[in-house]
């Protein structure tokens, strides 16, 4: 992807006119993103003579993992619905598709963004962000995000923030790994805690019910008010297993 791209920079889309177009739209190869440990794609997507970009994630390209079952790319699309029930709006819509190039697997909208920045960037230069890295911060948590590269939080279009990665989240054991931890041991928002609640007690957004299993469910209802309840950021207790690798 280069700057010339004509989908480098676009007007926002609605999220039901983006999962309309994920869902629905005729899907072309461009060509695979580099520095991915999964097979990764960028296309372009065509809808009633709307276009854009996807990142297309299938099956078939996945790395077996001792730890997680196959089918990664349905964490990304809980990812996106968890983020969508807490009305955070963190992760890019995001949905599955069975009838693509390479197979099953998830589509999410690629989202313009200044390719040079990522947290550890964004935090050197202010607190402009902090806001939005608190929220990511309580979503890693409540989804047991096991891989939070700082590379994973985008700087789009409009200064806004995006979190992207989430193929290995969601385990029933606590494994959270993540380079976020500039807020721990502060207070989390009451606001963000609401939200927890609100998720914890439900009902849960369906779509949970295919993409993960009960016991993640479950264990996804107990970080949730676990965290609302402490009402503060956890901190690394394992003297520093709980960073990912490459940090980047």
């Amino acid at each position: 992807m280069t700057d010339s791209s004509p989908f480098f920079e676009r007007p926002p889309i609605a999220t039901d006119r983006a999962l309309s177009l994920l869902a629905e739209g005729e899907v072309n190869l461009v060509g695979r993103m580099p520095y991915s440990s999964n097979a990764t794609f960028l296309v372009d997507i065509s809808h009633n003579g709307f276009d854009a970009q996807a990142i297309y994630k299938p099956l078939a390209g996945e790395r077996p993992l001792w730890d997680f079952p196959d089918g990664l790319y349905q964490r990304e699309i809980a990812a996106f619905v968890v983020s969508e029930a807490l009305s955070w709006d963190l992760v890019p819509p995001t949905v599955g598709r069975s009838d693509l190039v390479h197979g099953i697997g998830s589509l999410q909208l690629f989202m313009p963004s200044n390719h040079a920045e990522h947290y550890f960037s964004m935090r050197e230069a202010g607190p402009a962000h902090d806001d939005a890295f608190r929220r990511i911060c309580a979503f890693d948590v409540v989804i047991n995000n096991t891989d939070r590269k700082s590379g994973h939080c985008l700087l789009g279009t409009g200064d806004r923030i995006w979190a992207i990665d989430h193929g290995v989240a969601f385990h029933r054991e606590f494994k959270l790994r993540t380079v976020i931890w500039d807020f721990a041991g502060e207070s989390v928002a009451d606001g963000l805690c609401t939200d927890l609640f609100a998720l914890a007690e439900g009902p849960m957004p369906p779509e949970l019910d295919k993409l993960l299993s009960p016991f993640e469910r479950d264990a996804l209802t107990t970080r949730a008010v676990a965290l609302g309840t402490a009402r503060r950021f956890p901190e690394d207790d394992t003297g520093g297993r709980r960073w990912p690798w490459p940090l980047v």
